[in-house]
């Protein structure tokens, strides 16, 4: 064999070399990130959420959403076609660790700074004029409190609408759910104006009369209904307002270059304080005080979430959302939502982006921060603050 023979067969051995390690690399760097061994992962328990609805007060179980009237379609008024985020439960809240905080403050400097939250005096929960059409009831004698129990009727839903009916406790001076033990001589009974769904319509109505009516004939009560046209046109200028104002954000992140797995995204937001939710691929932020709304939602590939091994599966993107009005504005939600994804893209080496997948400049974020703080003085202004138990059953 001659010697350029012999440097061909060095070379190309040399060259077949250098490919299959080329090949080796790319497929290493193209492999989904896989979550680390992490030795104390502290994660916050699920709580349920109690959704802001009669239903749940009177103990029945939840009703599926349906009603004749077509349903509200939410204002996205910051984000550009930003889809609605999914209802999950909520949970007791973990805040992201100072590593976290830091990153996010590198990442992003100009992101305003989470404060304390400081909550005003909520409103009752229960009836309200504000959002419900009332019909009061008086009684000749006092209606044991099991006997108002035995009477109300079996649903607690009015077509789309909660329906409730409340007694006045002369103890406490206040409106109540009927309770065993307790004596009442009035009763109010209400139906909700608008949700989500849409207006309280004459067909409703008609429908929160019948159930009024039978429960006063079962206590032997006189019953005095608010005008029907009044209410009806009280529940769809209530409905044009929320439409309104109605607000629900969402924003995706996609990896730059190499996918993540199931497991490695799972575990980047569990040390930011999200938990698992109720639905796979779905991860809530939640409320410092449990049983409210989560401060906002993280959802990505449900299949990737059912994956037998979640290392092995591989997810580009994940979508953040906000749902303004389920919020109180002190939590500063859109502040902590820029904080999480300027520290998801540093760490996952993710890109911000819009629901449609278009990148977005970091000062394409201040505009909309400026909108969602006159939105919020907008509902506070018809006493409707975001957060607050008539806001959260209003939006829902």
């Amino acid at each position: 064999m001659s010697t350029l023979q012999i440097s061909l067969a060095v070379i190309g051995v040399v060259l077949l070399a250098l490919i299959v390690a080329y090949n080796a690399w790319t497929t290493h760097r193209n492999q989904p990130k896989k979550a680390r061994p992490v030795e104390d992962d502290p994660r916050a328990e699920p709580a349920l959420r109690q959704e802001p609805a009669f239903d749940a007060a009177l103990g029945a179980p939840p009703v599926a959403r349906g009603s004749t009237a077509p349903p509200r379609t939410p204002v996205a008024s910051a984000a550009p076609g930003a889809p609605a985020p999914e209802e999950l439960p909520g949970a007791d809240f973990a805040p992201p660790d100072r590593t976290a905080q830091a990153a996010a403050s590198a990442a992003a400097p100009d992101a305003p700074v989470p404060v304390a939250p400081t909550h005003v005096a909520d409103r009752r929960p229960g009836l309200d004029p504000l959002i419900d059409a009332i019909a009061a009831l008086q009684c000749e004698h006092a209606i044991p409190g099991e006997s108002a129990l035995a009477a109300l009727p079996p649903t607690r839903r009015v077509g789309s609408k909660p329906f409730a009916i409340e007694g006045f406790n002369e103890t406490t001076q206040q409106w109540e759910m009927p309770t065993p033990g307790e004596r009442y001589h009035l009763f109010q009974a209400g139906v909700q104006l608008a949700n989500r769904v849409g207006a309280l319509n004459d067909i409703e109505f008609s429908e929160f009369v019948h159930k009024a009516q039978a429960f006063a004939d079962s206590i032997s009560a006189s019953i005095d209904f608010p005008d029907m046209v009044n209410e009806v046109l009280r529940a769809r200028e209530l409905d044009q307002f929320a439409s309104e104002h109605d607000a629900q954000l969402a924003f995706m992140l996609r990896a730059r270059q190499a996918a993540w797995s199931a497991g490695y995204l799972q575990q980047n937001a569990a040390r930011l304080g999200f938990v698992q939710g109720a639905i796979p691929g779905r991860m809530l932020l939640p409320a410092p005080t449990p049983g409210l709304p989560p401060l906002l939602g993280l959802s990505f590939d449900t299949q990737a979430a059912l994956a037998e091994d979640l290392e092995q599966s591989a997810v580009r993107e994940l979508m953040l959302s906000l749902d303004v009005a389920q919020v109180h504005r002190t939590e500063q939600p859109f502040a902590r939502l820029r904080e999480i994804a300027a520290v998801l893209c540093n760490v996952m080496d993710g890109v911000l982006c819009d629901q449609n997948g278009q990148p977005l400049p970091a000062m394409a974020m201040d505009p909309i921060a400026t909108d969602l703080e006159l939105l919020y003085d907008q509902l506070d202004g018809r006493e409707l603050s975001a957060g607050s138990v008539l806001a959260r059953r209003l939006f829902s």
